[in-house]
């Protein structure tokens, strides 16, 4: 079974809230075996240039010390993909980012590309894939962190967002924050607009999978 750690950027002692993700990849690939450990002092997460700039070191210690310990592949669950590149150039191991993945996915299934996000901005390792296919990009009012997400505050405004997405014409949301996949926000946000909705933590998931069969393939 492979082994694989997953990165929350999220800095957190609720065991429960950090092994979110990796227990939501494993229910949709139960042949992965996911390690979830999060980098310190970011007990907001990565939502700005200043904590991408924090947490780039620190995930890719993190990546270092699950290739030392034989993890097969690493994830960074956030779509900002903070220490991703600088993870790859430390290890020799795959290292997947939610945010390309996300992206990647969302281009397989539409033409027209919308995104929710917590930042003013969709993320650049988002922005970079998506190009000219991203159509619209929204932020929900009052949301900033991954924190404002797990409000009814934040879930009311999430939905309003999504609408507003759906008035664009868009043929595909790609969600462009982890802490979305934490809420289950896909499937809602699915049921709110009426278009197929791309959760960043199945898409690192989908990735993974396949780059763990792929290394196992003989050349």
């Amino acid at each position: 079974m492979p082994k694989i750690g997953l990165i929350r950027v999220l800095t957190t002692s609720d065991t429960g809230l950090l092994e979110t993700h990796g227990r939501l990849m494993m229910e949709r690939f139960p042949s992965l075996q996911v390690t979830s450990r999060c980098i310190p002092d970011h007990p907001s997460g990565v939502h700005d240039e200043e904590t991408e700039r924090t947490a780039a070191p620190l995930v890719a210690a993190l990546a270092v010390e699950f290739e030392k310990e034989g993890y097969d592949a690493v994830i960074v669950s956030c779509a900002g993909d903070p220490g991703v590149d600088q993870a790859r150039r430390a290890v020799s191991i795959p290292v997947i980012g939610a945010g390309r993945a996300c992206a990647a996915v969302a281009m397989g299934l539409g033409r027209s590309v919308g995104s929710l996000g917590i930042t003013p901005d969709i993320p650049l390792a988002m922005s970079a894939v998506l190009g000219d296919a991203l159509a619209a990009y929204v932020q929900p009012p009052g949301v900033h962190t991954t924190l404002d997400l797990m409000t009814p505050a934040g879930a009311a405004a999430l939905d309003a967002a999504a609408r507003d997405l759906k008035t664009r014409g868009v043929d595909v949301v790609a969600l462009a924050c982890t802490g979305m996949s934490t809420i289950g926000a896909a499937r809602r946000i699915a049921e709110v607009t009426g278009v197929m909705v791309v959760d960043p933590v199945m898409a690192e998931a989908l990735l993974t999978f396949e780059a763990v069969q792929l290394a196992c393939r003989p050349v």
